[in-house]
């Protein structure tokens, strides 16, 4: 898919921005909510630490969260029936119904990340740790050779368990727990299920931060999505994801819109299993949220538009994300070309440990802020 916003296509955000370690190695006594908050109303920018959130909220507006776990989701393994076979990282990515994974082949470098690679071949086996083997059957997508369907024979998550360690990319330092990868709203899956990559918008929460929202009568929903595989390099879409709204979460969602209420969706993938579950309807009325799961394919656009989340809190993605989609399509054009440019301009950091953005619906009078209020 290719990403077209006005005004970001010479965007270039430096390397030196990226953020390298999670925020809590940055220092000593910094903690996880020690990230700057880019603000978002229209086209005005207000500059703000992470912990100031509870204060750009109002009582009843409702956080609605992923509660979806982190996996360990990088194995070890090599290529082909022979001892000195190819050396491959695996990145687990989807299980399907019919018990296949979507999995993504990576060459790793001596830096401890990997790099792209050509999927396949078809009908290749991988030998896994303790005895455990893939059978590669084909792209999960025609055309795109990236992620391939494969049986797997032996235990996934128990493999996952004992051998396997977050993904990581190149722009970090080193690797890190898997607590790292959890934020405070993990709930385990039943069936041992969970996100290849994290659903990092949520890493910042605290549970004193999310105590002071409570008290200021901000409510929080859950829900789940499994995310899969991102493309790190190519920016393609986000391939179908597993998801669940619960019925409690879907009725927070419509009482807090029938009484002013405003849905900030923490994550895009929030936003897509929200928007997937939701009832259809015009754009902005007569729109609701109700329970749903199974799976989801949408990519929220501008043309298609959101139709029961008001906000979004999101990390800041690349110029070519396709992620940039939905923020145009939850804020509006002139909104994502000012808030960009403000968080190159005043060095924000990017990636999955990096600052945090959120986009607010427009008020009348609000005024833009120069500089940093603090962080």
């Amino acid at each position: 898919m290719s990403v077209v916003v006005d005004g970001l296509e010479g965007l270039r955000v430096p390397e030196e921005l990226s953020a390298r370690v999670p925020a809590e190695q940055r220092g000593p006594g910094r903690g996880r909510d020690d990230v700057r908050l880019l603000v978002s109303r229209g086209e005005a920018v207000s500059h703000h630490a992470f912990r100031e959130l509870p204060a750009l909220l109002r009582a009843g507006d409702v956080l609605v969260v992923n509660t979806s776990p982190t996996l360990a989701a990088a194995v070890d393994g090599r290529l082909g029936p022979d001892p000195g076979g190819e050396p491959v990282v695996v990145h687990f990515s989807t299980r399907g119904d019919d018990g296949r994974w979507a999995v993504e082949l990576r060459s790793p470098e001596p830096s401890g990340s990997t790099r792209p690679r050509a999927g396949g071949p078809a009908g290749a086996v991988v030998r896994l740790p303790g005895g455990g083997r893939l059978a590669l059957a084909g792209p999960l997508t025609p055309g795109s050779g990236r992620l391939w369907w494969a049986r797997a024979y032996g235990d996934v998550p128990g493999l996952l368990g004992r051998y396997g360690r977050p993904i990581r990319y190149g722009y970090t330092e080193r690797d890190q727990p898997l607590s790292a990868y959890q934020t405070v709203f993990v709930r385990p899956s039943p069936d041992g299920g969970g996100s290849a990559e994290m659903p990092s918008a949520g890493r910042p929460f605290t549970a004193g931060l999310v105590a002071e929202l409570a008290a200021r009568g901000v409510w929080i929903a859950p829900l789940s999505l499994h995310t899969g595989v991102a493309s790190a390099e190519a920016h393609e879409p986000p391939y179908p994801e597993r998801f669940e709204v619960p019925a409690a979460t879907a009725a927070l969602v419509n009482a807090a819109r029938a009484t002013g209420g405003r849905v900030i969706a923490v994550g895009t993938t929030v936003v897509r299993a929200l928007e997937s579950a939701a009832v259809a309807g015009p754009v902005g009325a007569g729109a609701s949220a109700r329970a749903g799961r199974g799976w989801t394919d949408l990519v929220v656009t501008p043309a298609r538009g959101v139709r029961v989340v008001d906000g979004l809190l999101t990390g800041l993605h690349e110029p070519e994300a396709s992620h940039l989609l939905m923020l145009e399509a939850v804020a509006g054009r002139a909104a994502l070309r000012s808030a960009y440019a403000a968080a190159v301009r005043d060095r924000y950091l990017w990636h999955e440990f990096g600052d945090v953005h959120l986009l607010l619906p427009e008020e009348k009078g609000h005024r833009a802020r120069c500089g940093s209020n603090s962080g």
